[in-house]
């Protein structure tokens, strides 16, 4: 039976990893350990999960206790490759929550520790897990519309799930990298493996367009905010049992909780892109991510050569039930409707179906759902190229951020 330990004993960690590992996965797999900064918080996370394990305050002191076979890596992204690289070291395979990491040198440094290392990252996607998705993938894999010409990507996030993004430690880009890359890793991805290609050339514009400094009531937190009765971006999460055992209580350990006020001058995240991708294939992507929308879900067009596929997957107030649909357009332009359903559980069933190929393994991957390292550095390197190109106002080509690797 395999050894895992956990470093980041967040939220993400909790409920994806803490709790199954406990309670679903005990019979092939041994949770032997957990990490953070906030040991507070970390024996919370333990008692949450009743599991029997040790809560460790030192990383380092825990791989060498407990000597893992894998580490699974959930704290804050920015600090994803400290803990890959060192675990790597100590002979570690490491399971990463997306994204892998935030720029360009800490992607290049894993990259480089696993290769000399000789362990294996694997990066969490559970988008090609869900089902919903898997199936546009199968149609893909048909040749469905043929040779790949253009892809258009809308993602909006609604004034609820957008919004939370700023009240959290995300609306800090120097840990979270941005939206670009902590959320629009995931969508990329999925393009990524949709088309089976990757990005070769980036260009981006993007800016802040309705939170941060751009709000008129103005706080640090919600729960000690005078404009609470004024304010609609107001939430509770302090009275909440489950907030206020697991952050709040421990606030006095790194000051953190998650109801940050989402019009804080200090938000320095974007919550407007607009993208253009180069594929090495030669398709073309246009991807725009709206953080403030009215409501919430994706849209994506796929052009080819032989025909065009649609997909819409959203929910709003303006609508009696959620809108999940795909439509084919043949080369005689005959339109089919074509139903999937969507899966059931957290992520759209993604997060139950990803777990069940982590600890309980397979070695059969008919639609290439394992996501190593490659595929996670080619992921986020589109978020990272979106950065740099914000910045320097030009076209970054994915060649010269990704120097480790083989990218003609």
């Amino acid at each position: 039976m395999k050894k895992y330990v956990i470093a980041g004993t967040g939220t993400r960690g909790l409920h994806m990893f803490g709790k199954p590992l406990v309670s679903k996965y005990s019979e092939f797999a041994r949770l032997a350990g957990v990490f953070d900064t906030n040991v507070k918080r970390a024996n919370v996370f333990k008692k949450m999960t009743g599991g029997d394990f040790e809560v460790f305050e030192d990383f380092d002191h825990m791989l060498d206790a407990v000597k893992p076979d894998t580490v699974i890596v959930t704290t804050q992204d920015a600090f994803h490759d400290v803990y890959i690289v060192k675990a790597l070291k100590k002979g570690c395979d490491v399971i990463t929550e997306k994204p892998m990491t935030t720029d360009e040198f800490k992607c290049n440094n894993i990259l480089r520790t696993e290769r000399e290392t000789g362990k294996k990252v694997t990066v969490t996607f559970n988008c090609r897990y869900m089902p919903f998705l898997l199936e546009i993938k199968k149609l893909m894999m048909q040749n469905i519309v043929g040779e790949v010409t253009s892809v258009h990507f809308e993602w909006l996030l609604d004034q609820v799930h957008g919004a939370d993004y700023f009240r959290r430690w995300h609306s800090n880009k120097r840990i979270s990298g941005g939206l670009q890359i902590h959320k629009a890793t995931h969508h990329f991805d999925i393009i990524n493996w949709l088309i089976d290609d990757e990005p070769r050339i980036v260009s981006a514009f993007g800016s802040l367009r309705f939170y941060g400094s751009n709000g008129t009531y103005k706080g640090n937190h919600c729960f000690n905010c005078e404009h609470k009765d004024l304010c609609k971006f107001y939430v509770d999460k302090a009275n909440n049992p489950f907030y206020k055992e697991f952050y709040f209580d421990n606030m006095d350990i790194d000051g953190y909780a998650p109801d940050m006020c989402v019009f804080r001058n200090e938000i320095d995240i974007e919550d407007t892109l607009s993208v253009s991708v180069r594929y090495k294939k030669g398709a073309v992507m246009s991807y725009t991510l709206t953080a403030y929308s009215p409501y919430e879900g994706y849209k994506i067009n796929i052009n080819g050569t032989k025909g065009r596929l649609e997909i819409e997957n959203y929910a709003g107030k303006h609508l009696k039930e959620p809108v999940k649909q795909v439509r084919y357009f043949d080369e005689e332009h005959k339109m089919t409707l074509i139903d999937i359903e969507e899966g059931r559980g957290s992520h759209g069933g993604g997060d139950s179906a990803l777990l069940e190929v982590l600890f309980k393994g397979s070695d059969e991957d008919p639609y290439n759902r394992h996501a190593n390292s490659r595929a996670g550095a080619m992921s986020i390197g589109i978020g990272i190229a979106i950065n740099n190109s914000i910045r320097e106002q030009k076209q970054i080509k994915i060649k010269d951020i990704l120097w480790e690797l083989d990218v003609d």
